[in-house]
Protein backbone atom coordinates (compact mmCIF):
# COMPACT_ATOMS: atom_id res chain seq x y z
CA UNK A 1 0.00 0.00 0.00
CA UNK A 2 1.33 3.34 -0.81
CA UNK A 3 1.83 4.99 2.58
CA UNK A 4 0.91 8.42 2.93
CA UNK A 5 2.60 11.49 4.79
CA UNK A 6 -0.28 10.77 7.64
CA UNK A 7 0.95 6.91 7.70
CA UNK A 8 3.69 5.24 10.18
CA UNK A 9 5.15 2.08 10.15
CA UNK A 10 8.09 -0.34 11.48
CA UNK A 11 8.77 -0.76 8.19
CA UNK A 12 7.63 1.28 5.05
CA UNK A 13 9.12 0.26 2.08
CA UNK A 14 10.13 -3.83 2.97
CA UNK A 15 8.41 -6.39 4.33
CA UNK A 16 9.58 -7.71 7.95
CA UNK A 17 10.10 -11.57 7.35
CA UNK A 18 8.13 -13.98 9.54
CA UNK A 19 5.81 -10.73 10.94
CA UNK A 20 2.40 -10.01 9.62
CA UNK A 21 1.64 -6.55 8.46
CA UNK A 22 -0.69 -5.02 10.73
CA UNK A 23 -3.01 -1.88 9.65
CA UNK A 24 -4.80 -0.06 12.46
CA UNK A 25 -7.55 2.26 10.99
CA UNK A 26 -7.23 5.13 13.94
CA UNK A 27 -4.93 5.86 17.11
CA UNK A 28 -4.49 3.72 19.99
CA UNK A 29 -2.82 4.10 23.25
CA UNK A 30 0.98 4.86 22.74
CA UNK A 31 2.04 1.86 24.70
CA UNK A 32 -0.33 -0.16 22.35
CA UNK A 33 1.12 1.01 19.15
CA UNK A 34 4.59 1.18 20.53
CA UNK A 35 4.25 -3.16 21.52
CA UNK A 36 2.52 -3.32 17.80
CA UNK A 37 5.73 -2.21 16.34
CA UNK A 38 7.92 -4.24 18.11
CA UNK A 39 5.90 -7.50 17.26
CA UNK A 40 4.01 -6.93 13.72
CA UNK A 41 4.86 -5.13 10.66
CA UNK A 42 2.82 -2.42 12.03
CA UNK A 43 1.19 0.39 10.05
CA UNK A 44 0.20 3.09 12.04
CA UNK A 45 -2.66 6.00 11.88
CA UNK A 46 -0.24 9.15 13.05
CA UNK A 47 -2.85 11.95 12.80
CA UNK A 48 -5.68 9.77 13.66
CA UNK A 49 -7.64 10.58 10.48
CA UNK A 50 -10.78 8.29 9.26
CA UNK A 51 -10.00 6.07 6.51
CA UNK A 52 -11.88 7.32 3.05
CA UNK A 53 -12.52 4.61 0.78
CA UNK A 54 -10.26 4.33 -1.35
CA UNK A 55 -7.13 3.98 1.61
CA UNK A 56 -9.42 1.46 3.06
CA UNK A 57 -9.06 -0.57 -0.32
CA UNK A 58 -5.80 -0.12 -0.06
CA UNK A 59 -5.37 -1.33 3.28
CA UNK A 60 -7.32 -4.47 2.68
CA UNK A 61 -5.61 -5.55 -0.16
CA UNK A 62 -2.14 -4.95 1.46
CA UNK A 63 -2.29 -6.56 4.79
CA UNK A 64 -2.68 -9.88 6.77
CA UNK A 65 -4.52 -8.42 9.84
CA UNK A 66 -6.38 -4.79 9.49
CA UNK A 67 -7.49 -3.74 13.05
CA UNK A 68 -11.01 -1.33 12.58
CA UNK A 69 -12.92 0.35 14.92
CA UNK A 70 -16.88 1.39 14.58
CA UNK A 71 -15.82 4.50 12.48
CA UNK A 72 -14.98 1.70 9.62
CA UNK A 73 -17.81 0.29 7.72
CA UNK A 74 -16.23 -3.63 6.74
CA UNK A 75 -19.06 -4.47 4.19
CA UNK A 76 -19.23 -7.18 1.66
CA UNK A 77 -17.91 -5.08 -1.59
CA UNK A 78 -14.74 -4.43 0.84
CA UNK A 79 -14.03 -7.56 1.28
CA UNK A 80 -14.01 -8.49 -2.52
CA UNK A 81 -11.16 -5.94 -2.97
CA UNK A 82 -9.02 -8.21 -0.07
CA UNK A 83 -8.00 -10.60 -2.48
CA UNK A 84 -6.57 -13.57 -0.68
CA UNK A 85 -4.51 -12.01 1.71
CA UNK A 86 -6.66 -10.30 4.52
CA UNK A 87 -6.93 -13.37 6.81
CA UNK A 88 -8.01 -11.56 10.28
CA UNK A 89 -9.96 -8.50 11.08
CA UNK A 90 -9.04 -7.98 14.85
CA UNK A 91 -11.68 -5.17 15.52
CA UNK A 92 -10.96 -2.30 18.44
CA UNK A 93 -14.45 -2.82 20.65
CA UNK A 94 -17.32 -5.37 21.44
CA UNK A 95 -19.76 -4.69 18.38
CA UNK A 96 -19.38 -5.88 15.11
CA UNK A 97 -22.20 -4.64 13.63
CA UNK A 98 -20.58 -2.37 11.49
CA UNK A 99 -18.39 -5.51 10.39
CA UNK A 100 -20.04 -8.28 7.09
CA UNK A 101 -19.80 -11.48 9.86
CA UNK A 102 -21.41 -13.74 6.59
CA UNK A 103 -19.02 -12.21 3.73
CA UNK A 104 -15.96 -12.85 6.27
CA UNK A 105 -16.78 -15.81 7.25
CA UNK A 106 -17.49 -17.26 3.64
CA UNK A 107 -14.10 -15.69 2.55
CA UNK A 108 -12.15 -17.32 5.66
CA UNK A 109 -11.39 -14.16 7.45
CA UNK A 110 -11.06 -14.59 11.11
CA UNK A 111 -13.21 -12.01 13.29
CA UNK A 112 -12.40 -11.13 16.46
CA UNK A 113 -13.45 -8.07 19.27
CA UNK A 114 -12.86 -6.97 22.44
CA UNK A 115 -15.51 -8.33 24.83
CA UNK A 116 -15.91 -7.17 28.71
CA UNK A 117 -13.07 -4.62 28.61
CA UNK A 118 -15.78 -1.71 28.19
CA UNK A 119 -18.32 -2.95 30.54
CA UNK A 120 -18.06 -1.09 33.40
CA UNK A 121 -17.11 2.31 31.52
CA UNK A 122 -20.31 2.53 29.78
CA UNK A 123 -22.79 1.36 32.39
CA UNK A 124 -20.83 4.19 34.36
CA UNK A 125 -21.48 6.72 31.61
CA UNK A 126 -25.14 5.30 31.68
CA UNK A 127 -26.18 6.32 34.49
CA UNK A 128 -24.10 9.38 35.04
CA UNK A 129 -26.69 9.96 32.04
CA UNK A 130 -29.20 8.89 33.82
CA UNK A 131 -29.02 10.77 37.56
CA UNK A 132 -27.50 14.32 34.98
CA UNK A 133 -31.08 13.99 32.98
CA UNK A 134 -33.13 13.57 36.37
CA UNK A 135 -31.39 16.50 38.17
CA UNK A 136 -31.54 18.58 35.12
CA UNK A 137 -27.26 18.92 35.22
CA UNK A 138 -27.03 20.77 32.11
CA UNK A 139 -29.33 23.24 32.24
CA UNK A 140 -27.58 23.95 35.87
CA UNK A 141 -24.38 24.00 34.78
CA UNK A 142 -26.00 26.35 32.36
CA UNK A 143 -27.18 28.75 34.09
CA UNK A 144 -24.51 29.23 36.16
CA UNK A 145 -22.08 29.24 33.95
CA UNK A 146 -23.75 32.53 32.29
CA UNK A 147 -24.56 34.04 35.43
CA UNK A 148 -28.23 33.40 35.64
CA UNK A 149 -28.57 31.88 38.69
CA UNK A 150 -30.14 34.52 41.10
CA UNK A 151 -29.67 31.77 44.33
CA UNK A 152 -31.21 29.15 45.85
CA UNK A 153 -34.86 28.86 46.25
CA UNK A 154 -37.71 25.88 47.70
CA UNK A 155 -38.62 25.26 43.85
CA UNK A 156 -35.86 26.39 41.71
CA UNK A 157 -34.43 24.01 39.67
CA UNK A 158 -36.80 20.84 40.49
CA UNK A 159 -35.49 17.81 39.16
CA UNK A 160 -36.69 13.92 40.23
CA UNK A 161 -35.50 11.41 42.68
CA UNK A 162 -34.25 8.50 41.14
CA UNK A 163 -34.85 6.30 43.77
CA UNK A 164 -38.02 4.11 43.89
CA UNK A 165 -38.27 4.79 39.40
CA UNK A 166 -38.43 1.82 37.49
CA UNK A 167 -35.60 1.58 34.88
CA UNK A 168 -36.27 -0.12 31.92
CA UNK A 169 -32.76 -1.67 30.05
CA UNK A 170 -33.10 -3.23 26.61
CA UNK A 171 -30.84 -5.70 25.90
CA UNK A 172 -29.37 -7.50 29.49
CA UNK A 173 -25.52 -8.58 28.47
CA UNK A 174 -22.62 -7.46 29.87
CA UNK A 175 -23.59 -3.60 29.88
CA UNK A 176 -27.32 -4.01 30.78
CA UNK A 177 -26.15 -6.15 33.89
CA UNK A 178 -23.44 -3.99 34.79
CA UNK A 179 -26.57 -0.92 34.67
CA UNK A 180 -28.73 -2.63 36.05
CA UNK A 181 -26.08 -3.71 38.86
CA UNK A 182 -25.50 0.63 39.30
CA UNK A 183 -29.23 0.79 39.49
CA UNK A 184 -30.20 -1.29 41.77
CA UNK A 185 -27.76 0.65 44.16
CA UNK A 186 -29.44 3.37 43.47
CA UNK A 187 -33.08 2.28 44.56
CA UNK A 188 -34.31 1.49 41.41
CA UNK A 189 -36.72 -0.81 40.24
CA UNK A 190 -35.73 -3.11 37.13
CA UNK A 191 -37.36 -4.26 34.31
CA UNK A 192 -35.91 -5.45 30.99
CA UNK A 193 -36.00 -6.82 27.93
CA UNK A 194 -33.70 -9.27 25.98
CA UNK A 195 -33.42 -12.31 23.38
CA UNK A 196 -33.30 -14.61 25.89
CA UNK A 197 -34.82 -14.55 29.89
CA UNK A 198 -32.01 -14.45 31.87
CA UNK A 199 -31.87 -17.54 34.83
CA UNK A 200 -34.31 -17.00 37.70
CA UNK A 201 -31.39 -17.14 39.92
CA UNK A 202 -29.55 -13.93 38.09
CA UNK A 203 -33.14 -12.14 37.92
CA UNK A 204 -32.67 -12.53 41.23
CA UNK A 205 -29.51 -10.73 41.97
CA UNK A 206 -31.21 -7.43 40.68
CA UNK A 207 -34.63 -7.68 41.68
CA UNK A 208 -35.49 -7.64 37.90
CA UNK A 209 -38.96 -8.29 36.19
CA UNK A 210 -38.95 -9.73 32.77
CA UNK A 211 -40.61 -7.96 29.78
CA UNK A 212 -41.65 -10.51 27.01
CA UNK A 213 -41.92 -7.37 24.48
CA UNK A 214 -40.17 -3.82 24.38
CA UNK A 215 -43.26 -2.31 23.86
CA UNK A 216 -44.02 -3.82 27.55
CA UNK A 217 -40.92 -2.44 29.02
CA UNK A 218 -41.62 0.73 27.61
CA UNK A 219 -44.95 1.20 28.55
CA UNK A 220 -43.85 0.01 32.41
CA UNK A 221 -40.41 2.45 32.76
CA UNK A 222 -40.21 5.70 33.54
CA UNK A 223 -36.94 5.97 32.08
CA UNK A 224 -35.73 3.72 29.41
CA UNK A 225 -31.86 2.83 28.73
CA UNK A 226 -30.83 1.07 25.18
CA UNK A 227 -27.45 -1.65 25.45
CA UNK A 228 -28.32 -3.68 22.57
CA UNK A 229 -26.35 -3.81 18.80
CA UNK A 230 -27.98 -2.68 15.64
CA UNK A 231 -28.97 -5.33 12.91
CA UNK A 232 -32.16 -5.29 11.00
CA UNK A 233 -34.77 -6.14 13.76
CA UNK A 234 -33.52 -3.17 16.26
CA UNK A 235 -32.98 -0.17 13.76
CA UNK A 236 -35.63 2.61 14.70
CA UNK A 237 -36.17 -0.07 17.69
CA UNK A 238 -37.54 3.71 19.62
CA UNK A 239 -39.58 5.31 17.28
CA UNK A 240 -43.06 7.47 16.82
CA UNK A 241 -45.09 4.29 17.82
CA UNK A 242 -43.43 2.97 20.61
CA UNK A 243 -42.61 6.61 22.10
CA UNK A 244 -46.39 7.23 22.01
CA UNK A 245 -46.73 3.58 24.75
CA UNK A 246 -44.29 5.07 26.85
CA UNK A 247 -45.07 7.22 30.03
CA UNK A 248 -45.74 10.80 30.09
CA UNK A 249 -42.22 12.10 31.23
CA UNK A 250 -40.37 9.82 30.37
CA UNK A 251 -36.75 9.72 29.87
CA UNK A 252 -34.41 7.83 27.24
CA UNK A 253 -31.11 7.37 27.55
CA UNK A 254 -28.69 5.79 24.63
CA UNK A 255 -24.99 4.99 25.10
CA UNK A 256 -25.38 1.92 22.33
CA UNK A 257 -25.99 3.16 18.91
CA UNK A 258 -27.65 6.22 17.39
CA UNK A 259 -29.20 4.27 15.10
CA UNK A 260 -31.86 2.10 17.36
CA UNK A 261 -33.53 5.29 17.97
CA UNK A 262 -35.77 7.26 15.24
CA UNK A 263 -34.03 10.51 16.56
CA UNK A 264 -36.71 12.68 14.52
CA UNK A 265 -39.35 10.45 16.43
CA UNK A 266 -37.28 11.61 19.44
CA UNK A 267 -36.65 15.08 18.88
CA UNK A 268 -40.71 15.46 18.31
CA UNK A 269 -41.54 14.01 21.74
CA UNK A 270 -38.96 15.91 23.37
CA UNK A 271 -40.48 19.22 21.83
CA UNK A 272 -44.11 18.38 22.56
CA UNK A 273 -43.47 17.14 26.11
CA UNK A 274 -44.15 13.27 25.70
CA UNK A 275 -40.00 12.82 26.34
CA UNK A 276 -39.02 14.66 29.57
CA UNK A 277 -35.55 14.34 28.82
CA UNK A 278 -32.71 12.19 27.42
CA UNK A 279 -29.17 11.39 27.98
CA UNK A 280 -27.25 10.85 24.70
CA UNK A 281 -23.59 9.07 23.77
CA UNK A 282 -24.12 8.44 20.22
CA UNK A 283 -26.34 9.80 17.42
CA UNK A 284 -27.15 8.48 13.71
CA UNK A 285 -25.09 10.81 11.45
CA UNK A 286 -21.64 10.95 14.09
CA UNK A 287 -19.87 13.38 14.58
CA UNK A 288 -23.19 15.35 13.42
CA UNK A 289 -25.46 16.01 16.33
CA UNK A 290 -28.77 17.97 15.46
CA UNK A 291 -28.98 21.58 16.89
CA UNK A 292 -32.56 20.40 18.52
CA UNK A 293 -31.01 17.87 20.77
CA UNK A 294 -28.12 20.78 21.58
CA UNK A 295 -30.96 23.38 22.40
CA UNK A 296 -33.32 21.50 24.30
CA UNK A 297 -32.36 22.40 28.38
CA UNK A 298 -32.75 18.87 29.32
CA UNK A 299 -31.07 16.89 26.72
CA UNK A 300 -27.38 15.65 27.59
CA UNK A 301 -25.44 15.34 24.41
CA UNK A 302 -21.90 13.42 24.80
CA UNK A 303 -19.05 12.58 22.01
CA UNK A 304 -19.67 8.92 22.34
CA UNK A 305 -17.26 8.48 25.15
CA UNK A 306 -18.73 5.36 26.58
CA UNK A 307 -15.49 3.45 26.44
CA UNK A 308 -13.67 6.60 27.05
CA UNK A 309 -11.08 5.98 29.44
CA UNK A 310 -7.22 5.27 29.23
CA UNK A 311 -7.83 2.29 31.22
CA UNK A 312 -10.50 0.47 28.83
CA UNK A 313 -8.42 1.45 25.85
CA UNK A 314 -5.45 0.31 26.73
CA UNK A 315 -6.97 -3.15 27.97
CA UNK A 316 -8.93 -2.92 24.16
CA UNK A 317 -5.40 -3.16 22.43
CA UNK A 318 -3.93 -5.39 24.96
CA UNK A 319 -6.65 -7.62 23.86
CA UNK A 320 -6.46 -7.07 20.03
CA UNK A 321 -2.38 -7.74 20.24
CA UNK A 322 -3.64 -11.22 22.03
CA UNK A 323 -5.75 -11.86 19.61
CA UNK A 324 -3.33 -11.06 16.37
CA UNK A 325 -0.38 -12.66 18.28
CA UNK A 326 -2.49 -16.23 19.12
CA UNK A 327 -3.78 -15.97 15.13
CA UNK A 328 -0.11 -15.71 13.77
CA UNK A 329 0.96 -18.56 16.33
CA UNK A 330 -1.59 -20.55 14.81
CA UNK A 331 -4.01 -20.74 17.16
CA UNK A 332 -7.68 -19.53 17.66
CA UNK A 333 -7.79 -16.54 19.07
CA UNK A 334 -9.36 -16.01 21.95
CA UNK A 335 -11.90 -13.51 21.47
CA UNK A 336 -12.66 -14.84 18.21
CA UNK A 337 -16.40 -14.09 16.88
CA UNK A 338 -18.70 -16.65 15.94
CA UNK A 339 -21.53 -14.86 13.34
CA UNK A 340 -24.70 -14.73 15.21
CA UNK A 341 -23.50 -14.81 18.85
CA UNK A 342 -21.00 -11.07 18.41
Amino acid sequence: MPTSPSMTTAATTRRIEGKPRVIVTRRLMPEIESRMSELFDAVLNSDDHPFSDEEMAAAVKDCDVLVPTVTDNIDPDLLEKAGDRLKLLANFGAGTDHIALAAARARRIVVTNTPGVFTDDTADLAMALIIGVMRRMREGTRIVRHGEWGGWTPTGMLGRSIGGKRLGIVGMGRIGQAVAHRARAFGMQIIYYNRRRLPESVERIFGADYAATVDELVAASDIVTLHCPTNAETHHLIDTRRISLMKPGAVLVNTGRGELVDQEAMITALENGQLWGAGLDVYPDEPNVDERLIAHPNVITQPHIGSATEEGRTAAGLKIIANIQSWADGHSPPDRVIEGYA
